[in-house]
């Protein structure tokens, strides 16, 4: 980083940057010791944290989804919980109970059981799997950081995550997620196969009698200290009209004056707000990932489809015509 990127800012917030930028590189090395061949995944899940907010990881079993929440955990000093989604999965599993106690007096009261959703990173591992009622419990937790049992408030840990995971092939006995549920995850992360030598290190490196273990680069405070950062990094106008014009183009045409007819037609729902507010605070944390204190066009244009992919639908008619997938690559290629 040079001395011209620390221009526009004083003093405290220029060494702010220059801790913040070693502790990703440390935590990006650490991560890479253990998960390979999934550069622009990890990339992906550490903007996501970096920025505040859950990620939901897609992809077919076996490629490290599970593997490479718990190694964020360890690297990033966070206390973890697991829970292994089911269809018989309760709320009360997810966030606690009240128990009814017995005192030496024979007096009685109730005791509130913390539950697993009490961690600074949360695993929901194949989340889809569980009823409606269960993911709704995740719902409060993820947008307000709190949950309330009996009328009462109980604040989670901070900083507080969400992770999860999500098989896109085995759809039979599963729930998919309410839309209300999706827009509260800032990125859907699509994991994909590794290339060939990432698989073949894969196989030299987790067969032998050692395998390699993640070390921690930072604590829970440090974290929330870069994820202030985040926060307080310039966004450029060109970069804010990008953005905005990315959010609004992919809505029907009645949401917007500015939705492009030869795209709004095939959409049956598109992004709110929010999604321009996920694109805003990713695009920061992917340009501080990278060692840069602004972000630019290009951040936008790579986090265009985690933000939105999640975030809107294909009309009936469409579903023969095209992908959202391609609808987001057009909608791309216009920015600059």
């Amino acid at each position: 980083m040079t001395s011209s990127n620390l221009a526009p800012f004083d003093a405290a917030v220029a060494e702010s940057a220059e801790r913040a930028l070693d502790h990703i590189g440390r935590a990006r090395a650490a991560i890479g010791a253990v998960i390979f061949g999934q550069d622009e995944v990890v990339e992906q899940a550490l903007v996501t944290i970096l920025a505040g907010g859950h990620g939901l990881l897609v992809g077919v079993p076996g490629l490290a989804k599970t593997k490479l929440v718990e190694t964020l955990g360890k690297v990033l000093g966070l206390a973890e919980q697991r829970v292994q989604f089911t269809p018989d999965l309760l709320p009360a599993d997810i966030i606690g109970s009240e128990v009814l106690e017995e005192g030496a007096d024979r007096s009685r009261s109730f005791r509130f059981i913390k539950g697993p959703i009490f961690a600074q990173l949360l695993m929901a591992d194949e989340i889809n799997r569980a009823s409606p009622r269960t993911q709704s419990a995740l719902l409060q937790a993820m947008q307000e950081h709190h949950v309330s049992v009996a009328g009462k408030r109980y604040d989670l840990p901070r900083p507080f995550h969400v992770l999860a995971t999500q098989n896109p092939l085995e759809q039979e006995g599963t729930y998919p997620l309410p839309e209300a549920q999706l827009d509260r995850f800032l990125l859907q992360i699509d994991v994909h196969y590794p290339d060939r030598a990432s698989e073949r290190r894969v196989l030299l490196e987790t067969t032998g009698e050692k395998t390699a273990e993640a070390a921690q680069a930072l604590d829970a405070e440090e974290l929330m200290a870069t994820q202030r950062l985040v926060r307080r990094l310039p966004v450029g106008d060109k970069v804010v009209d990008a953005i905005l014009d990315l959010v609004r183009a992919a809505r029907p045409q009645e949401f917007g004056s500015s939705g492009d007819p030869a795209i709004a037609k095939h959409v049956a729902w598109g992004p709110g707000p929010r999604a321009a507010q996920a694109l805003m605070l990713a695009t920061r944390a992917r340009a501080l990932a990278t060692g840069r204190l602004a972000p630019s066009l290009d951040d936008v244009a790579a986090l265009a489809a985690p933000v939105l992919r999640h975030r809107m639908a294909l009309n009936f008619a469409a579903r023969r015509e095209t992908t959202i997938a391609e609808l987001i690559g057009k909608l791309v290629s216009r920015i600059g």
